[in-house]
């Protein structure tokens, strides 16, 4: 890679004073959220349906909604 670089007449990148790798992650994560599709199945053997949004910063889930008939199940 450095011969083609240097072939083309481009120098190495400089060195950047940006934010370090961690300090990037930890950003990203507080303004990301998941989203889970899951069931639960209760004591009387019901199956229920949960979509969750979890805030991946807080590490907060909020049950966004629940059912026991997912629509295009009948």
């Amino acid at each position: 890679m450095w011969n083609v670089l240097t072939a083309a007449g481009l120098d190495p990148a400089p060195r950047r004073t940006g934010p370090t790798w961690r300090e990037f992650c930890y950003a990203q994560a507080r303004t990301m959220l998941t989203c889970e599709l899951s069931h639960v199945d209760t004591v009387l053997l019901r199956r229920i349906y949960m979509f969750c949004a979890i805030d991946v910063g807080s590490r907060r889930v909020r049950l966004l909604g629940a059912t026991a008939t997912p629509p295009g199940t009948g």
